[in-house]
């Protein structure tokens, strides 16, 4: 069985830094492929950042060069981690990772992902 269970969200003013912590446990992990996700008020929730398999990482063009997906190893659970920094108002949401297995395709997708996590809030004010 899958658990996924975010933490690490809060409210920070513009240009400020968040960490987001994603613990997961469940069968092959080491088979899995990650996402973060994010979904603000009255849009479609949106891929942030992923990582493969294979550890290859791709972001979206909006945060390219302001967050980071890493992800720790360990024997019964791994984390997944994201690094906000100069954080924008635009990138209030809730935040969610993600996890499967298998085909990976088109990668940020919300649709490539079966296992989601409750969700953690960012916000940020100016």
């Amino acid at each position: 069985q899958v658990q996924l269970v975010e933490s690490g969200g809060g409210s920070v003013q513009v240009g400020g830094s968040l960490r987001l912590s994603c613990a997961a446990s469940g069968p092959w992990r080491s088979q899995w492929f990650w996402g973060w996700f994010r979904q603000a008020p009255g849009k479609e929730r949106e891929g942030v950042a992923d990582m493969t398999t294979t550890g290859n990482t791709m972001y979206a063009d909006a945060v390219k060069g302001r967050f980071t997906i890493s992800r720790d190893r360990g024997v019964d659970m791994d984390t997944l981690y994201l690094e906000m920094t100069n954080l924008k108002p635009e990138d209030a949401a809730m935040y969610y990772c993600a996890v499967d297995w298998g085909t990976y395709e088109p990668r940020l997708s919300v649709d490539a992902f079966r296992y989601w996590g409750q969700g953690t809030q960012v916000t940020v004010s100016s």
